[in-house]
Order: structure tokens, then sequence, then C-alpha cells
């Protein structure tokens, strides 16, 4: 399946007999019948199986190998690509070759190059490295067909695939062919392999291949031979692995006794992302020669795509290791604030405490920084500011937060004092239009920048990376601070974090305030029954909009199919979504230029100063 930059891959090992290559080509014609995607990956040699030791140099099953691929072709079902490997005989001598074919052609025949001959292997007995013999031949005659040989990048006509193929040991060299390929325009790695087993090796082959696709910033695909390869002192697992721009997709290790298919969604669009913007991928580019050449391959599009695993709503929260990332990120977030504090000498920490999300956590983690310096909690203000959105609980909640905290409460009451400005200027006080509610966030920022002078403190800012994202926050309010504690971490990973705070940090009385400002609708209470996601929508949605376009470079209309199918919206509903985001995210970067100094938290930011160089009067709006 090939759809919207999504191409669905196939690792396989089949069930084999060593030594019976026709047994083997029924069994692999049996899988290719029911694969439902459009490159599949067979282990290496797996036409005659790997261990077939001083039986290579029979003519019987060199003759029968070469039968059975020509059966392959003419009975092929499979409309896609299909690797395989088996032993290629040019001018008497052996190279180990992975063979490339669509339906009956060949497209290509690529030799191993490095040959094991250490410890377990010594497959220089029986093979040749292709390192010579691709200086010499560039095509070949094989079945009567003029085939295309050698270090081989396979490009769709479209530009969009490329793919280029290495051979089990060929992976563990110091500059493996895979790397090379992919300097010259590879997205894909395909590995046939018969990589045996034994204690640990699963875990350092694992590592070694999400390893290759970090720096090779792309994919890779690896599969390997099975149990009934297994024979003397070697026993084989079946370990397929598919990895992408240094993360795991997908693997298996079953030891199982029947064939087995493993599948992934490459994303192409994300590898083509992250190679524009990895400056040091592209300046190894051109650095090192390399003779290949290129053959065009052509796969159909689908109408649609079925994903193998369902997306994540949630990207941004862990999934794994969950307190193991928390710990993380709190120290991250206490540390750049302990460092902050102590480089200004501050001696006291200013929080604009609304019961809300954010500023729930900022109130968390000023507290234990005060722990952690020895600063007295009561050095820590939580200035509750209520006025006329306020509601009696988010009043509530924030005062009960501060009390069990042990931190010191200001309250003051701005409604007259907001009164006083629409005076001054002219307002009515009762419109609710972007001047009445700017005007309160505004004037609690004064008296947090006022507070703050007085007791020679900081004022913490509790505004998340959403709300930047967004735009949901009054410039010259509580967009401004003078550090963003919150500005490194979206809506979703707030919650994650706040959870975890109360539970592993703090007692039961403020685990249980935690919970209720959880289960509280957000709101900025600048008038009545104002809830954001009636707005702006579900923080979720766009959470995954944010992640999409700056860890994908995805495009809108990409993210609209992406989020109907992870949120199970229409299409109208998903076009909406995604046209509002970026309405207001290109029409907001003037908040972010002018954002105070936040730690970076995850891989991505919107610092004008780091992750986000972006001019403000970009206009990428449809009307």
């Amino acid at each position: 399946m090939y759809y919207k930059d999504f191409v669905k891959v196939a690792s396989v090992t089949p069930k084999l007999e060593v030594g019976n290559p026709t047994y083997n080509v029924t069994q692999m014609l049996e899988i290719l019948k029911d694969l439902r995607s459009s490159i599949a990956v067979f282990p290496e040699l797996g036409i005659t199986a790997y261990t077939c030791n001083d039986l290579f140099f029979q003519h019987g099953l060199l003759e029968e190998a070469e039968a059975q691929i020509a059966r392959l072709l003419n009975e092929n079902p499979f409309p896609g690509i299909v690797v395989f490997g088996a032993p290629l005989e040019i001018d008497g001598i052996l190279y180990n070759s992975a063979f490339v074919i669509q339906k009956n052609k060949l497209l290509g025949i690529v030799p191993k190059f490095y040959l094991p001959n250490t410890q377990e292997f010594y497959e220089k007995r029986w093979f040749t490295s292709g390192y010579d013999i691709v200086k010499k031949v560039k095509m070949l005659r094989y079945l009567d067909q003029v085939v295309p040989f050698g270090s081989i990048i396979f490009r769709s006509d479209d530009g969009r695939i490329s793919f280029g193929i290495e051979i089990c040991e060929d992976m563990w060299a110091p500059i493996s062919p895979g790397n090379l390929l992919a300097l010259n325009g590879a997205k894909m790695i395909l590995n046939l392999s018969a990589s045996n087993e034994y204690l640990n090796k699963r875990a350092v082959r694992r590592r070694t291949i999400i390893e290759h696709s970090r720096r090779n910033a792309g994919a890779y695909v690896y599969s390997s031979a099975g149990v009934h390869e297994s024979t003397s002192d070697t026993v084989f697992s079946g370990h397929n692995v598919i990895a992408q721009n240094g993360d795991l997709l997908i693997e298996t290790e079953n030891f199982s006794q029947e064939s087995e298919v493993i599948y992934a969604d490459i994303d192409l669009s994300k590898i083509s992302f992250s190679r524009k913007m990895n400056s040091s991928f592209r300046d190894t580019l051109n650095k090192y020669e390399f003779d290949s050449v290129t053959v065009d391959v052509h796969l159909d599009k689908s109408d649609d795509y079925d994903f193998e695993q369902a997306f994540d709503q949630t990207p941004f929260v862990p999934k794994t290791n969950e307190i193991e990332a928390f710990q993380k990120i709190a120290n991250l977030q206490e540390n750049a604030l302990i460092k902050r504090l102590r480089h200004i000498h501050a001696e006291s920490i200013i929080v604009g405490v609304s019961g809300g999300l954010d500023s729930t956590l900022a109130l968390l983690i000023a507290s234990r920084v005060a722990d952690q310096i020895g600063m007295d909690r009561k050095k820590v203000y939580g200035l509750t500011m209520p006025a006329f959105g306020t509601t009696e609980k988010t009043l509530r909640q924030a005062k009960q937060l501060i009390k069990h905290l042990g931190v010191s409460i200001k309250e003051i009451d701005i409604r007259d004092h907001v009164n006083d400005h629409f005076e001054l200027i002219g307002h009515d006080k009762e419109t609710p239009d972007a001047t009445y509610e700017n005007t309160q966030a505004r004037a609690r920022t004064m008296l947090l920048m006022n507070f703050a002078n007085m007791h020679n403190g900081i004022v913490l800012g509790t505004g998340d990376m959403s709300e930047l994202a967004l735009g949901w926050c009054t410039y010259n309010g509580d967009q401004m601070s003078m550090y963003g504690i919150n500005a490194g971490i979206p809506k979703t990973l707030v919650r994650f974090m706040m959870s975890h705070y109360a539970e592993e940090k703090f007692g039961k009385n403020v685990e249980n305030v935690v919970h209720d400002v959880l289960e509280t609708p957000i709101s900025p209470e600048l008038i009545m029954d104002q809830v954001t996601e009636d707005v702006i929508g579900k923080y979720e949605v766009n959470d995954f909009i944010l992640h999409r376009f700056l860890r994908f470079g995805d495009t809108e209309s990409r993210i609209a199919w992406l989020i109907g199918k992870t949120f199970d919206l229409s299409q109208k509903e998903s076009e909406t979504y995604v046209h509002n985001f970026f309405a207001r995210f290109y029409s907001q970067q003037f908040k972010r230029q002018a954002v105070p100094d936040a730690p970076k938290i995850l891989d991505i930011s919107l610092s004008p100063r780091g992750d986000l160089r972006m001019p403000s009067d970009v206009n990428k709006t449809k009307q």
C-alpha cells in the first residue's frame, strides 16, 4: 500500500528447508498471495537457505535455485516489490546476492560486500565480496533478462520512494553500504540477513538497526532467517525489525515454526523533512565517492491507506517508562528555574494562581524548587486575582492548592482596578470584547510584576506550548513573565506532569486538589461561562496537529487526513480543525517573537531564539 507518502513494508521469515529451493519458493509464493504491503523483504540466501555450507559448490543446488527463481518470476502473484536472497554465479565465482523483482521482472541484483569470516562464520569459504566485481560488471544477463548489478538505488518514478540494499554483515561494517546509499538518496535500507542467535545478541542487533535508521535519517527494514535454518552449532530465531528515524516501529522474535510476516508504515514525508532539517546529514552529502546506479521502479498508489497501528492521540505524552520520563522532565524544569533564580539572586518566586492547569503546575514546580535550594516555601507567593469571569470553584481550588503546599497567599480582587482602566480609556465596562478580556489579563501581569519587585522575586510564567502555538494568550499580559517555566511543554503533557507531581512528590491533600483541577473545563475566565475548547477545539487534536507539523513537516491536507483517521472526524471537521489551527498559528507569531526565556523540554519548541525562526508577518492562511 502506498498513499500520501506512506508506504507499507513487510519483513518476512518463511518456513524453509535447507538445500531445497523448490520447497522454499513454494513457501514464498504462498506468503506472497496474501501480502498487503508494497515492498516485501525476505532473508539472506532464502532461496537455498543460508546454512547449505559446501553444498553451495554443487552445480545441482545452483541450477535448482536458478530454476526456482524463474518459477517465482512466472508465478509471482504479488504486484509490489520483492527482495530475496540467492547465490549468483559470475564466471564461476559465487556471490551472496539480493534479487529485487516486481512481478516477472528482475529490477536489479546487489552483491554482499562484507563477508563474515570470524567465530562461527566462515562465509569466504564459498562466496567472494562484491567490491571488485561491481567495478567491472554493471549489467548482467540472468534468465534472459538484462539486469542492473552492483550498488543500486531503486527510485520510484514519482521520486517519493527510494531504497537501497544491504546484506547481513554489511550493516555491521564501520561505514556500511547502507550509509553511503542513504547519503546518495536512499530513504530506506532493506537488509536481508541470516543472523544467528545467542544470549544478548537480540538487544545488540536491535540497537544497531535503530541507530542506522537514525544516522541515515531514514527507514531500516531487516529480515532475518528463522528457526528452520538452525543446524549443527548455530540457532536462528527470525528476529525481524523495522525502524525509522531512530524509532523502533515493530520487531518480532518468536522462534516461530511457521512463516511469519511483520508490517510497518514508513513515513516518507518524515524522512524528507528530517533530512532537510538535519545540517549534519546535509554536510555529509557528496563527501564520499560512491559508484552507484539508479533503477526506476513503479508502485501504484492506493485509493486509501490502512495503518498497522492506530496513531497515538496524545503523542507528546510518554506511554512507556512513565515515571522515568516524568522525572526527566521535572529535572529539566526544576533545574532550569534553579539556575535562573541563582543567576538573578531572586529571593522569592511569584506565581499567579488561577485554579487552572498551567498555574497549578507552575506552583508545584516552584514549591519543589524552593525545597531544593533551601528557600522557605513562604517565599513562594501564590497570587489569586479574581475578576469578572472568576468562578467560585476555581478560586477555591487555587486557595486550597496554596494552603496545602504551604506557600504564601495574596488575594487581590482586580475588578475595581480594571474598571478604573475602563474609565481611563472610555470603555463601557459591559461589552465583553477583546479589550474587556485583555485589560484583565494585563492588569494581573502588572500586579505580578510589581509584587515581584517588592519582594525581590521572579514572576514565573504559566502559559504552555499549546497556548503559544494558538496565540491563546494576551500580548503583554499572560504572554509576559520573567521566566516561562511551562512554555516548553504542550497542554496534554501539562496534564501528565501535574498528575505525576501530585502522586509522586506531594501528599494526598495536594493530589486531591490537582485531580479537581484536571477535571475542571479549561478556561481563561475573563468572561463568565468561558470554555477554551469551545472556541479553539480540543487540545488533544490541536497538540496532534502541532506534533505532525513540527516533528514531521506535514502539509495541512496530510494533517487533516491523519486527524480524521486518528480522532474519527469527518473530512469537514478535520479540515476545519486544521484551518483554524493554522490561521491562529501564523497570525500569532508576533506573540512568540516576544516570549520570555523558557527551558526547552522536548525535541521541538516554539522559541524564536531556538527551534522556530519564522517572520511575524507570514501569510499562509487560505482565504
